[in-house]
């Protein structure tokens, strides 16, 4: 027997499950009854795709089930499964230990919270571990299919493990795990058949294997009259795949225990989405949408909520290949009546039925949601507080449905207050305005107060504020919405529709007066700018840097850098200065060449700043700036 210590982070959750965060501690019947599913389903795949598993067949595999066992004299709580198993080395990954990246990520977002937190457990997976808030001791016992060795886990849910093989009676006739809870206090009122077969049907009635109760049954004999006790199994679920079954047969509460059977999710969906195609293809999908986003969407090894089903028979369930990369939020079930049950994941990638089904899911999924864009505001807002940036990052590479994806995304507005489309904010242009404009490169404040937007804010023309981490890059391969173009306005073109009202005899005599001066600038600036020149932009700024329409922006490059791309290349800014600006009309009246360089120098190391984009020699900067400040005191 070896004993040992659980990962820390599997400590501090289990003192948070168990103390703090369940309000219903039934759930745990629910999350052992969807471990068992989950093990059944792998199983009867490998059952299709490994010779090996074939062949134990006739161990009985072809019969998948889960028992429940319920002994209320000495108060424990037996659930087993003949499902795939799990041997040694699965026990101590799977029971001990949380082998996610995101692991720690999620303890920080734990707030205190009790329901808040809560769901932040649902959506992390760990529903074994809120067994322990009904027992005090769990025996595990597991033999893995094509394995002959049974091996048994036990843990007080406190101080660790330990682990040994089991023998004799504890031994496993075939592969599968049985869980054995010893009911604490608080675990007393599951011994109970009517509140187990009460939670089963509420929470688990659509798991597609059967679910068998064995109790003790008390009859009342009239003969000897007394009340007698005999043991009796008895299914206590539908078993039906319920995908399968009409709309019209379902509830929205079958609908949300279903999701949460098949997700762990403490709360309701948002919504979801059931189609049945008949005709040249048939097959049934089962699309949810969770109230919130999954903590570790971001995470380079999060894996996509989506199970595949053959004829009802599970295949598999985080492959990329049902759904696009940026929908692996959308939770559910594709059962087809097409493909092979021994489809693999190297056919999957190939196969034109699943290319079909993808296809049309794609599209299903993103005209329901903009129909409900279209009818329920404030449903849809929910939505996309939550994934927003995932549908961003569809514009960047599904290009069959980017019309869509613009009518569902939404933006920050220098008009409105929250968020609003492009539609509405087509509706609002000026009729006087050629495009729809935007800015990039930076969080909200500093994006709000760029000098950029001045010659905008004068001219009262809307600017969305773009302040996703990622909306440079995909924005910069979105030309268009509709008919209209889309500009960012830290881009050299941007804007030349909204330039002031100087006549073009005005602007030659003033470009004439202001040459000497860029002139001595960009020879002071030498490689550190492309060009530099009078801006039409500007109103209260001295200053501001924009790039060229193919080039990113100086903070894209910073941040680009930051993330490990240290062979980005360097294409040199534009630095516009204001004409009108008091320093710059002060610039051209003074003579002294070293101020000239100093102010220069400024100009464009403050431009870089207002960009969010660090100096790289912020000690030069600081005396520069003092000179300045010296001469003018």
């Amino acid at each position: 027997m070896s004993k040992q210590q659980f990962q820390t982070e599997v400590s501090q959750l289990l003192q948070l499950i168990v103390h703090s965060l369940y309000s219903h501690p039934e759930i745990f019947l629910r999350e052992l009854i969807s471990n068992s599913s989950d093990a059944l389903d792998k199983l009867r795949h490998l059952t299709l795709t490994d010779d090996a598993i074939k062949a134990l067949v006739g161990s009985g595999i072809a019969s998948p089930r889960i028992d429940l066992t319920l002994d209320e004299a000495a108060k424990t709580l037996t659930i087993a499964d003949t499902g795939i198993g799990m041997n040694q080395e699965d026990l101590v990954s799977h029971l001990g230990t949380i082998a996610r990246s995101g692991t720690k990520n999620f303890l920080a977002q734990l707030s205190g919270d009790a329901k808040k937190d809560s769901n932040l457990i649902g959506q992390f997976g760990v529903g074994f571990y809120s067994v322990f808030m009904v027992a005090d001791k769990v025996d595990v016992f597991s033999r893995k299919a094509g394995e002959s060795q049974t091996w048994k886990w036990t843990s007080d849910g406190k101080t660790g493990f330990e682990l040994e093989e089991a023998t004799g009676a504890d031994a496993l006739a075939t592969s599968g795990t049985t869980v054995l809870i010893h009911l604490n206090d608080e675990g007393a009122q599951y011994a109970n058949n009517w509140r187990l077969q009460e939670i089963v049907k509420k929470y688990s009635n659509h798991i597609a294997f059967p679910i068998f109760l064995t109790y003790d049954k008390s009859n009342y004999n009239a003969d000897t009259k007394e009340t007698e006790k005999s043991r009796v199994t008895e299914q206590v679920n539908a078993a039906s795949a319920m995908w399968q079954r009409s709309k019209s047969e379902l509830s929205d509460d079958d609908y949300k225990e279903f999701y949460k059977s098949i997700t762990g999710d403490w709360e309701d969906p948002l919504f979801w989405f059931h189609t049945r195609a008949e005709g040249t293809l048939e097959y049934t999908t089962l699309f949810y949408i969770p109230a919130r986003a999954p903590m570790d969407l971001y995470q380079a090894d999060y894996k996509g909520g989506i199970k595949l089903y053959v004829k009802r028979v599970f295949i598999m369930d985080d492959s990329r290949e049902l759904l696009p990369q940026y929908l692996r939020f959308v939770r559910g079930v594709i059962d087809s009546e097409d493909l092979p049950l021994n489809v693999s994941r190297e056919i999957l990638q190939q196969n034109k039925v699943l290319t079909s089904i993808k296809t049309a899911s794609v599209k299903k999924i993103l005209s329901e949601l903009k129909r409900i864009a279209e009818t329920d505001k404030p449903k849809y807002e929910q939505f996309i507080d939550q994934y927003n940036r995932p549908l961003k990052e569809g514009l960047y590479g599904d290009y069959a449905n980017r019309e869509t994806l613009l009518d569902l995304v939404r933006f920050k507005s220098t008009r409105v207050p929250g968020l609003t489309s492009l539609a509405e904010a087509k509706e609002r242009m000026k009729p006087e305005q050629k495009a729809l404009y935007y800015i990039t490169g930076g969080a909200e404040n500093i994006l709000r107060t760029s000098p950029l937007l001045e010659i905008y804010k004068k001219k009262d023309i809307e600017v969305l504020i773009l302040d996703d981490d990622i909306d440079e890059i995909v924005f910069s391969s979105v030309e268009k919405y509709g008919d209209i173009d889309l500009k960012a306005v830290n881009k050299s073109n941007a804007g030349e529709d909204l330039k002031d009202d100087t006549t073009p005899e005005q602007a030659a005599e003033k470009a004439e007066e202001l040459k000497p001066l860029l002139e001595k600038i960009k020879a002071t600036l030498g490689d550190a700018v492309k060009e530099v020149r009078a801006s039409t932009r500007l109103a209260d700024s001295p200053s501001v840097i924009v790039s060229d329409e193919d080039e990113p922006s100086a903070r894209m490059r910073h941040m680009m850098r930051s993330m490990g791309q240290q062979d980005i290349p360097e294409p040199t800014p534009t630095l516009e200065i204001n004409p009108t600006h008091e320093i710059i009309i002060k610039l051209l009246a003074n003579a002294d060449e070293a101020r000239i360089a100093d102010a220069a120098w400024l100009l464009f190391d403050q431009a870089l700043l207002l960009e969010g984009v660090p100096l790289k020699d912020p000690a030069t900067f600081v005396q520069r700036l003092n000179r300045v400040l010296n001469q003018s005191i």
